[in-house]
């Protein structure tokens, strides 16, 4: 299997810890945020992996290279100006095949597991299968609804307080199929979660929703950090 995962955000929220490193290389727990998902892809058997850069790219490859020390194979796609998570996805068509893929991003870190959320994908015969993490103030994410089947029948990335429906929210890792690829426009930038997911679950297009069973830390602004952080180091002998 291969996968995306998306690392060229320029962590604006974040300065100025990452004035200097890429959000996704925030260190956490003594490695990169960007490593517990490297990780987290090849323990569900995934070994390529293209990650694409924008800001400080060479943070990314001095410490990941190739990915053999990591046990994958890691190849980079350098965005000059940014091609947004669907357009970053739509590049990447050559790399990815004719073969159910995973996009993640890059600035999470999740305990779910991997195969569990793409043997659901292809039980559903989904286009695209969202992991969903239950969010107390939904405002910062993309905005799930489901049936009782699971497929998806609203969408809304970032609402304002007045139009939160759901608090089950995108948790940045997704299942998808080679078929959604035709599907995302040729403008750029072009995104997942404002451009995409919204128009094929108003098109009735099979988009589903997988509820993860473990843990998400989301890490966009300084409180979260710290916070994410604190919850990482070990604990005292």
């Amino acid at each position: 299997m291969r996968a995306v995962i998306l690392a060229a955000g320029t962590g604006d929220r974040l300065r100025p810890h990452t004035d200097d490193t890429p959000k996704p290389m925030l260190v956490v727990g003594g490695k990169p945020v960007l490593q517990y998902n490297v990780e987290l892809l090849r323990e569900a058997g995934v070994r390529e992996i293209l990650i694409n850069l924008h800001h400080r790219p060479d943070a990314v490859l001095s410490y990941f290279s190739d990915g053999a020390e990591f046990g994958v194979s890691i190849s980079y796609a350098y965005e000059p100006e940014l091609l947004g998570t669907a357009g970053t996805v739509r590049n990447a068509a050559h790399f990815l095949g004719d073969e159910d893929f995973f996009v993640v991003y890059g600035d999470n870190i999740a305990t779910l597991k991997l195969d569990d959320l793409m043997a659901y994908h292809r039980s559903k015969r989904a286009l695209a299968t969202i992991a969903l993490f239950r969010r107390e103030d939904p405002r910062a994410s993309g905005i799930v609804d489901v049936d009782a089947s699971g497929r998806v029948t609203k969408f809304l990335e970032k609402p304002g307080a007045d139009a939160v429906f759901s608090n089950w929210v995108n948790a940045g890792y997704l299942a998808i199929s080679p078929d959604m690829l035709e599907r995302i426009p040729g403008t750029t930038p072009c995104d997942l979660g404002r451009d995409v997911l919204p128009r094929l679950v108003v098109e009735g297009l099979p988009v589903y929703g997988y509820r993860m069973d473990g843990d998400l830390w989301w890490i966009d602004t300084v409180p979260d950090y710290e916070r994410v952080k604190a919850r990482f180091e070990p604990t005292p002998p």
